[in-house]
C-alpha cells in the first residue's frame, strides 16, 4: 500500500509542477504584452495559484509518505520527530525545503500578475523551474557520487524542464482551444510559433533519456524486458513515440488546416480536430508521467 502511495504521490507532483513551470514558460516565449495578463488569454493566476498550493500540499504528504515508509511507525505524535529528522538532517530533506520556499515564492508572484505580468510569469518560471529540479533528489541520480552524480542530476534538471515544457504548452493550447472563436489569432500565431520550442524541447528529452538510460543500466539491452523496469520503460517509449505522431500531426497537417480556414472563416471543423489531438496527446503524456513515476521505484533488475 505504501508503494501505491509513494507512486501516487510522484505522479501527482510531476504533473503539478510540470503545469507550474511550463504554463509560466509558455506566457513568456508565446504570448506577448497585455496577453501575459491572467484572464486575457489564459487564466494564470487561478491556474498557478492552484498548482503552487497543490504542490506544496502534495510535497507535505510525500515527505510524510517517505518518513512513513522509513520509520514503520503510523502514530502522528511517534512519526513527527522523524519528518522533523529527514527535513533537517538530509539531503532530501534540504531539497524538499527549498521547494517549498520555492512554491511559496511561485504563489506570492502570481498574484503580481495584473501588476507587472512579463515580471510575474518569469518570477513563476523560475520558482517552477526550481521545484521541478528538486524531484531529481528523489529518482536514481541520487544514488550515484561523485562527477557522475553532478552529470546524471544535470541530465535529470534538463529532462524534468524540458518535459515541463512540452507538458505546460499542451495544456495551454489545450484550454485555448476550449473557446477558440476570440483567440484564433493569438492561438495559430502560437502555434507556428511552438514549431521551434516544439524541435528543442523533443532533441533535450530524446538526448538526455539516452543519457539517462545510460547511467541508470548502462550501454546495453540485454535482458532488459525480462524486468518490470524493462517493461515499463519500453511502454513509455511507444508511449513517447505516440507522442512525437500527434505533434508531427498538429505540425505538418492540423495547424495549417487552421489557419487555411481561419482565412475562409470556415474554422470549426479544424478547430475540433486540432481540440482533439491536443486532448489525446496531453492524455498521453499523463499515462507517461505515470510511468516514470513507477520507474522512479524500480531499478532495472527488479522483478
Amino acid at each position: 500500500m505504501s508503494d501505491s502511495i509513494n507512486i501516487a504521490l510522484r505522479f501527482a507532483l510531476y504533473l503539478d509542477l510540470m503545469l507550474l513551470f511550463g504554463l509560466a514558460a509558455f506566457g513568456l516565449y508565446s504570448l506577448r504584452g497585455q496577453e501575459r495578463v491572467s484572464g486575457a488569454h489564459l487564466s494564470f493566476t487561478p491556474l498557478l495559484l492552484t498548482t503552487a498550493a497543490l504542490g506544496g500540499l502534495l510535497s507535505l504528504a510525500a515527505m510524510a509518505c517517505m518518513a512513513w515508509a522509513m520509520s514503520g511507525v503510523s502514530a502522528w505524535a511517534e512519526l513527527w520527530p522523524h519528518i522533523e529528522m529527514m527535513v533537517v538532517e538530509t539531503e532530501v530533506g534540504l531539497t524538499w525545503t527549498l521547494r517549498m520556499a520555492a512554491l511559496l515564492l511561485a504563489g506570492i508572484a502570481v498574484t503580481l500578475n495584473h501588476r507587472w505580468p512579463t515580471a510575474s510569469l518569469g518570477l513563476v518560471a523560475l520558482c517552477g523551474a526550481v521545484a521541478l529540479a528538486t524531484l531529481a533528489w528523489t529518482g536514481h541520480g541520487a544514488m550515484d557520487e561523485g562527477a557522475r552524480r553532478h552529470w546524471h542530476f544535470i541530465t535529470d534538471f534538463l529532462h524534468l524542464w524540458a518535459a515541463g515544457g512540452w507538458v505546460g504548452a499542451l495544456a495551454a493550447f489545450v484550454l485555448l482551444l476550449r473557446q477558440a472563436e476570440p483567440r484564433l489569432a493569438v492561438l495559430a500565431r502560437t502555434l507556428t510559433g511552438f514549431e521551434i520550442a516544439g524541435a528543442v524541447i523533443v532533441a533535450i528529452i530524446s538526448v538526455t533519456g539516452v543519457v539517462n538510460y545510460l547511467f541508470i543500466v548502462g550501454a546495453s539491452v540485454t535482458g532488459l524486458l525480462d524486468s518490470t523496469y524493462g517493461q515499463l520503460l519500453a511502454l513509455k517509449l511507444l508511449l513517447f513515440a505516440a507522442m512525437l505522431v500527434f505533434a508531427a500531426l498538429n505540425r505538418f497537417h492540423l495547424s495549417p488546416l487552421l489557419e487555411q480556414a481561419r482565412q475562409t472563416g470556415g474554422h470549426g471543423v479544424a478547430v475540433n480536430a486540432l481540440r482533439r489531438s491536443m486532448v489525446l496527446e496531453f492524455a498521453v503524456a499523463v499515462v507517461i508521467l505515470g510511468l516514470v513515476a513507477w520507474l522512479g521505484t524500480l531499478s532495472p533488475g527488479m522483478e
